[in-house]
């Protein structure tokens, strides 16, 4: 199998995480989206989204879009499980890292935030818009977790929660955004920041890493 990514990509920063954790390592391919390399027909040959990250397997077949990775991943390798067996908890848990996946980072995308730039939009316009944007997902984050009590977003292992929180975090300092109003995620990151999956899975770490 290899890995389609980019190193400071959240979508496959999640996958390299959710790998780390369930002890595998992969063949990785980088594509620098900064230069347009996904957009080589060559790549989008495998992936018409000419999105990463994208999982290839030897026999040709292509998995495509991060949780659908990692769900798949789950399944195939159980132990340890990202999610609960509690169907209302795993529910919770599932709640959680859509709110980040689906209606956080993407606003942040670079293919959106181009698009912004394009129509005409002033670079203050665009930081504007990003740390709106993240700073509207993150206070639903922190929210979403009030009740919680554990060392990781739901217990005390981590799973596909913390997965999709750590890149999301990451990308909010990136961009600057005050993380003060959001306490219990940011001592949630500093967890993850200990642990060997959430450590080799760091944009930094990565081969492509500039």
């Amino acid at each position: 199998m290899t890995l389609h990514g980019y190193f400071r990509s959240s979508a496959a920063w999640r996958v390299r995480i959710a790998l780390g954790l369930k002890g595998l390592s992969l063949k990785t391919i980088a594509h620098n989206l900064r230069t347009g390399e996904q957009n080589d027909p060559a790549y989008a040959a495998i992936n018409p989204q000419k999105l990463v990250p994208t999982l290839e397997f030897d026999d040709g077949t292509v998995l495509t879009q991060s949780l659908a990775i990692i769900g798949w991943l789950d399944r195939e390798v159980p132990k340890p499980p990202l999610l609960p067996p509690a169907s209302r908890r795993r529910a919770q848990v599932e709640a959680f890292a859509l709110t980040i996946a689906c209606d956080t980072h993407p606003l942040q995308n670079l293919k959106v935030l181009n698009r912004l730039r394009a129509a005409g939009w002033a670079e203050d316009q665009v930081k504007g818009w990003i740390a709106a944007a993240l700073s509207d997902g993150l206070s639903a984050c922190e929210a979403l977790l009030r009740d919680e009590g554990g060392p990781f977003c739901f217990g005390e292992a981590p799973g596909l929660a913390d997965l999709c929180l750590v890149p999301q975090i990451g990308s909010a300092r990136r961009f600057g955004v005050d993380l003060s109003p959001y306490p219990k995620l940011v001592a949630i990151d500093a967890t993850c920041a200990a642990h060997p999956a959430f450590i080799a899975a760091r944009p930094d770490q990565q081969p492509d890493a500039v």
